[in-house]
């Protein structure tokens, strides 16, 4: 009897255990297929802070994914490193009926460096998986165990990774002793967490379930700024046997210099006084720190040093000094040290860098924030930033890596955020003068002159120095004109705070303007034409511009003898919005066609509503810059 009973109750637990981790795709329901690629089944994320030093993260993950586009979902990636270590790995695969069909432990993962192109010395490691299954869908189901030696970097929660991604349900929790103390920020989630507290550890847990894919909006935010997020710092922390505490971004920026960067700045009394030399004769700190950063970009070269305290500490300004070489953190720290040699005050400042513009959250300091490291001189009434990575950006220039968002200046008396400048729409200009040909067969000839600035100058700026056939074909794919040949190419760079690029080119466009019966037909346009937007109903996101620019474009054509020019008619164009502002305009005189246009796109934020308004106006704008004449030929 007792037999039965035992064998009943195996049964019972055994079927409610499949019951739970039963991955038939068919039940998943059709809201959560809708617009998906892949579905999160399950996620149960636990972060086990058992003192600083040892922190355990457990993570089981199953992925339903429905086609190829959903296949990045099925990848695991795991860093590690001296800190960080891999406690145990292991999955299944299951086919659409929800029955396994292959197994894996951390032997089938790939185990690479972290190194990229640029990097020289990196001591982290990644092991990846993918798996192999070539039929749809497919479940995978993820287990694993890593164990960290720190807590100043708590894994954040994301449980919604992408908008083609849906979540059938996903956990986290985070557990710490009782008078652990932590900061939590929390975005943009619903409800209440659940917290249990005992005499040994306080429990807190976060819990979604069926979020459906979305379909992507066009000139959306970051999604960093909108999606379900928390994020936990701890007061007290351990990294690579450093000890600290902060609750702010002045006492993190305190740490950073005390902890990481003050016994880095030492030079050779050698170089301290080739640094007073080189600058004996300028007359301002800044024409001081002019011929410094000279002297820094010719000397030394970027590339990336990933050891040390977790990538955060920058190698010795001595060592930079000696090699000539270092990532963003030596490379500023030794310019901050050549600096100082001068007498000339500076700050290293911690950037969250890339075109999107990205600023550290003022009110919620963490080191898991910024990723590049920028430098800022406060002359008096003068603030200067250098961007220290690059051997042809100008001086005081900080290009659209870093500009307009708020950083992270590590001082001796602590943190200070400050603002880059920003490139603005009035300032990130395309001025484009072109004299064009039309030949009586309608082959295009003739020279162009574009002067690039701001943001637009960052974008031309590679460029410069590339080899002319490389040129030649970046032009190519830049302006995507068929038939289109660079005859020459002369590049001219003007660096100052407000730097320029030039570009001359002599260009060759066979068929350009083509033939049919009695008619020539010319699309004045030919360089700068705005792409479309797609029209979106129930826009439930903000429309977002990164950044604004104005484009001038003008072009004067000159026409054939063939070509009867009495019959050309003026075809003006202008559209006005809270979004910019366009205008075209046509002008003949004599055999001289000309065509003038200027675009204004300005950046901001703008309600959800206004796309409808935004996407009429760009595709106004798209139709009146593929306005083509039918020329009338002469008899």
């Amino acid at each position: 009897m007792k037999f039965l009973g035992a064998l009943y109750f195996l049964l019972l637990t055994s079927f409610i255990g499949f019951a739970q981790d039963n991955y038939d795709t068919d039940l998943i329901p059709a809201i959560m297929r809708n617009r998906a690629n892949a579905c999160i089944r399950t996620d149960e994320t636990t972060i086990d802070m058992r003192s600083p030093d040892n922190v355990m993260m457990n993570v089981k993950k199953a992925i339903t994914v429905f086609n190829q586009n959903g296949e990045d979902e099925a990848r695991l990636v795991i860093y590690y490193d001296k800190n960080i270590s891999i406690k145990s790995i292991k999955g299944e695969v299951y086919n659409a009926v929800g029955k396994p069909v292959t197994k894996f432990t951390q032997n089938d993962f790939s185990d690479v460096s972290a190194a990229d192109g640029f990097s020289l010395f990196v001591d982290s490691r990644i092991k990846h998986y993918l798996p192999s299954v070539n039929q749809y869908p497919y479940t995978v189901v993820y287990t694993y165990e890593v164990r960290n030696k720190q807590n100043l970097i708590i894994p954040d929660w994301t449980p919604k990774p992408a908008n083609d991604v849906s979540v059938e349900k996903s956990t986290y929790t985070f557990i710490c002793k009782p008078n652990d103390l932590v900061r939590i920020k929390t975005q943009n989630y619903a409800g209440t967490p659940e917290v249990s507290t005992d005499e040994k550890q306080k429990k807190t847990i976060w819990k979604v379930s069926n979020v459906p894919a979305v379909k992507t909006e066009p000139y959306s935010p970051d999604p960093e700024t909108y999606s379900t997020n928390i994020q936990i710092a701890p007061q007290d922390f351990t990294y690579y046997n450093h000890k600290g505490y902060y609750t702010n971004w002045q006492e993190l920026g305190k740490w950073i210099y005390a902890d990481l960067l003050k016994e880095r700045t030492s030079l050779p009394t050698s170089t301290m006084q080739m640094v007073k030399d080189l600058v004996k004769t300028e007359k301002t700190d800044k024409d001081k720190a002019r011929k410094i950063y000279q002297y820094l970009q010719e000397k030394t070269r970027y590339i990336s040093v990933q050891i040390g305290i977790g990538g955060f500490q920058p190698i010795a300004a001595s060592e930079v000094d000696r090699l000539g070489y270092g990532d963003c953190k030596a490379l500023v720290n030794y310019m901050q040290s050549l600096l100082s040699a001068a007498d000339i005050e500076s700050y290293y400042c911690v950037v969250e860098a890339g075109s999107e513009k990205k600023s550290l959250n003022a009110n919620y300091a963490s080191m898991a924030q910024g990723n590049h490291i920028i430098l800022c001189m406060p002359l008096k009434g003068d603030t200067t930033w250098l961007e220290c990575t690059s051997q042809k950006i100008p001086f005081g220039f900080l290009s659209d890596f870093t500009d307009d968002r708020i950083v992270l200046a590590c001082t001796p008396e602590g943190g200070k955020l400050l603002h880059t400048p920003k490139l603005t729409t009035a300032a990130n200009l395309q001025i484009r003068n072109a004299q064009l040909t039309i030949q009586a067969d309608g082959n295009v000839t003739g020279k162009m002159n574009t002067v690039y600035s701001g943001a637009q100058y960052d974008n031309q700026e590679s460029l410069i120095g590339k080899p002319l056939t490389e040129q030649h074909k970046l032009l190519k794919e830049a302006y995507n004109i068929d038939n289109i040949d660079f005859e020459s190419v002369s590049l001219h760079q003007n660096k100052d705070i407000d730097p320029k690029l030039t570009e001359e080119v002599s260009i060759n466009i066979r068929n350009y303007a083509p033939l049919n019966g009695n008619k020539m037909f010319l699309q004045l346009n030919a360089f700068n034409i705005k792409k479309s937007v797609p029209e979106i109903r129930n826009r439930t996101l903000p429309v977002y511009i990164n950044r604004g620019y104005t484009d001038e474009d003008t072009i004067v054509y000159t026409l054939p003898d063939n070509v009867d020019a009495t019959l050309i008619l003026a075809n003006d164009k202008t559209f006005k919005s809270v979004f910019g502002q366009y205008i075209s305009k046509t002008s003949i005189t004599g055999n001289k066609l000309t065509y003038y246009r200027k675009f204004i796109l300005n950046d901001g934020t703008f309600p959800a509503e206004g796309y409808a308004e935004f996407s009429k106006f760009i595709n106004d704008v798209n139709s009146a810059d593929y306005l083509k004449l039918a020329l009338s030929l002469k008899k």
